[in-house]
């Protein structure tokens, strides 16, 4: 059965990665309508997300936002689907860096780095670094159900030199890397919530007091990396900006979680500048202390 979906929806999918981008946003202007009007796709979780949240705005500002977030959505799983097929070329002028230099000085400490980042605005399209740096960049995910489309997804983000590694591989692949010093770059996008039972650490988060993750910042620890931060900015429909800041370069002198909320706040600054971009559908504050 995974097979039989794949090979329908594979067509369909490389059919649309090869439309211009002018085609591909009025495309997704056609989804907005359904997706938003007509099926309502997860609008309670969003809706909610945003008034928890935001809750000094106006009933009036916070829908606003709500639409503004549907139509970001749409363009980016058509960014994401054009990924299949976008050159190398295009896509190094539609994410740029400001600051690559910033990253390109801490490799040569001459130890890995660990990439915070969080679900906002184009963080699929953050795997252009990979093409400018020296060390192999990991990108850390949850696998696909669908097998077909896991391995689609992996020789995609390959063609732009990024590994793919599953978040149960990550803690072998980092002490096998470790071991024969391999230095790598990984990419941890660790703003989402967590299991209760795997949760060890609660901090504020946009005025809530929620669990968060916090293996990305143990993992820094351990394995002594420098950490940076990646805030991206979407400067127009389908361009971005990624600007790289310094969270530590010598995580076993933090106390412990204070990497952890350190990054928070810059999400929380991301997201107070420009909340339509985040990625609002995940039920992000659904363990909470009351």
């Amino acid at each position: 059965m995974q097979f039989i979906v794949f090979i329908i929806l594979y067509p369909i999918l490389w059919l649309i990665s090869m439309f211009p981008f002018r085609l591909l946003y009025g495309l997704s202007d056609g989804i907005y309508l359904l997706l938003y009007n007509v099926i309502g796709y997860r609008k309670k979780v969003v809706r909610d997300n945003i008034a928890l949240a935001l809750p000094h705005l106006s009933k009036e500002e916070r829908l606003l936002i709500e639409k503004k977030f549907y139509h970001h959505l749409c363009d980016l799983f058509l960014e994401m689907i054009k990924t299949m097929t976008i050159s190398e070329k295009e896509l190094d002028r539609r994410y740029t860096f400001t600051n690559i230099d910033l990253y390109l000085d801490l490799e040569k400490k001459q130890k890995s780095i660990a990439v915070f980042m969080a679900h906002y605005a184009s963080y699929e399209w953050a795997i252009s670094m990979n093409r400018i740096t020296n060390f192999e960049g990991y990108a850390i995910y949850k696998k696909i159900a669908n097998k077909y489309f896991d391995k689609l997804v992996r020789d995609i983000r390959s063609k732009f030199k990024a590994t793919l590694i599953t978040n149960r591989e990550t803690i072998k692949i980092i002490e096998q890397n470790a071991k024969v010093k391999h230095l790598g770059i990984y990419g941890f996008a660790s703003d989402q919530s967590p299991q209760l039972s795997k949760t060890h650490h609660w901090s504020t988060f946009m005025g809530i007091e929620t669990p968060v993750h916090t293996g990305a910042e143990m993992l820094a620890k351990r394995f002594d990396m420098n950490v940076l931060f990646l805030k991206t900015r979407k400067v127009k429909r389908g361009f971005y900006e990624g600007t790289f800041e310094y969270l530590v370069d010598h995580p076993k002198e933090v106390p412990n979680y204070e990497i952890s909320d350190a990054f928070l706040k810059k999400v929380e600054l991301q997201i107070l500048d420009a909340p339509e971009f985040y990625l609002w559908t995940h039920k992000r504050w659904k363990h909470r202390k009351q």
